[in-house]
């Protein structure tokens, strides 16, 4: 290394990016010391100051490393800080950084809540970025920010919500192409305006009962978790589509043209049929179709699928590629009268992957005849894994079912297989 030009040590330290590691190399040689100032990034673990090696606060500490670096453009802090040492650190660097990661740890500070400015309020005086990412962090009180010009990526996890504070925080953020806020509660209503928004993940805990409207001519992914009333107009550019509702029920969805939507997933305890039925008509030209609902029904009462045309379903599904069915659907698929109107030009064109879960004996000879259907009439169908999930049953029934599902594997054992 000692005969390196210093151009070359100083673009080799300047990949370094642990603080630790920035430190030790500061204890190398002068000519070390004099190169480690030309790295973008600074990250403090978690664990940066478990065992201070001084009585120097972290705070002063993580300024000091900050305030050599001559042109900083990315700072990820995990160990625990103070709202004035963020001040202080992002007075020195914040005009210069384009990524901002903190983990804030203030989601049961009550001492945070009155606390003016806040560390929040403080990350606006990082005007440039074009990348923030926060963890735990409490926003029940709208933050004192400007707007981000450039912020185009957006990552809230673990947070409290208030409705109005989220949407002054969308607000401040114009551009934004990515949004993501995961494992976010006390959300009730999200309209969220972004016409630069291309791919979007919101997860809200808690009753899931949210509402969510989303306008966005650009959006092309979109992942919904904990909303039961969703509302998406502009879809043209629509992609990938994932809503599940693990707490509440689904009673509500409203889309545009999906005829660019390639990947469909649908999840949840409970979803209105209305809603089920509004989405499989939207989804006509999916590639990929993945579908676990337990059960339907528009109130408390959970019920299962109607019955399901085997023929017009994959009619009205020309170009699936891979199909995923979990019990309910599948159930729906098997019903006696599902293959009753099958002509002899009937086909399933495209579809080339089937993954099926089965749950329950009942029914079992109209379901063996499904299976069979789907190798007879998908000509262009290469796997087939059927899964067999916590089936109980005391009956003879369950075990001539599976000696069944076993046969047919033996039979098709080239596509078939068993998990």
């Amino acid at each position: 290394m000692d005969s390196l030009p210093d151009a070359i040590l100083q673009c080799i330290l300047s990949r370094i990016t642990n603080a630790r590691d920035v430190a030790s190399c500061n204890c190398v040689s002068k000519r070390w010391k004099d190169s480690t100032p030309y790295i973008k990034t600074l990250y403090f673990p978690r664990s940066s100051f478990d065992t201070p090696s001084s009585s120097e606060g972290a705070d002063n500490i993580i300024k000091r490393m900050v305030s050599r670096v001559v042109h900083l453009e990315e700072l990820i802090v995990y160990s625990p800080f103070s709202p004035d040492g963020l001040a202080s650190w992002l007075s020195l660097v914040g005009l210069s950084l384009l990524q901002l990661e903190l983990r804030m740890d203030n989601l049961a500070d009550n001492q945070g809540f009155h606390e003016s400015p806040s560390k929040l309020d403080y990350v606006g005086a990082a005007k440039n970025l074009e990348s923030l990412k926060l963890w735990g962090v409490l926003m029940v009180r709208s933050p004192k920010w400007d707007v981000f010009p450039n912020l185009k990526n957006l990552e809230i996890i673990g947070a409290r919500l208030e409705d109005p504070v989220l949407s002054v925080v969308l607000h401040s953020c114009p551009v934004l192409t990515r949004l993501l806020l995961l494992g976010c509660e006390g959300v009730r209503s999200v309209s969220i305006e972004l016409p630069c928004l291309e791919q979007c993940k919101l997860d809200f805990y808690g009753m899931g009962n949210c509402y969510l409207t989303l306008n966005s001519s650009k959006i092309e992914s979109l992942e919904v978790q904990g909303c039961s009333w969703i509302r998406v107009p502009e879809t043209k550019h629509l992609r990938k589509l994932s809503i599940s509702n693990s707490a509440g029920r689904v009673y509500m969805v409203d889309f545009g043209n999906l005829s660019a939507l390639e990947f469909l997933c649908m999840r949840g305890i409970q979803w209105c049929w209305d809603a089920i039925c509004k989405m499989l008509k939207l989804a006509s030209e999916v590639k990929h179709l993945y579908m676990k609902v337990e059960f339907t029904g528009d109130y408390d009462a959970l019920q299962p699928f109607p019955e399901i045309d085997f023929v017009d379903f994959f009619n009205s599904h020309q170009k699936l590629r891979k199909f995923d069915i979990h019990g309910a659907m599948f159930a729906a698929l098997c019903q006696k009268n599902s293959l009753k109107h099958v002509d002899s030009g009937f086909v399933i064109p495209f579809l080339e992957e089937v993954v099926i879960t089965v749950r329950s004996p009942l029914n079992a000879e109209q379901k063996m005849n499904t299976l069979e259907s789907l190798l007879k009439y998908g000509k262009s169908l290469r796997s087939m894994v059927i899964k067999i999930l916590e089936m109980k049953s005391n009956h003879n029934s369950t075990d001539d079912f599976f000696d069944e599902i076993c046969r047919f594997r033996y039979m098709n054992h080239n596509i078939v297989r068993i998990e």
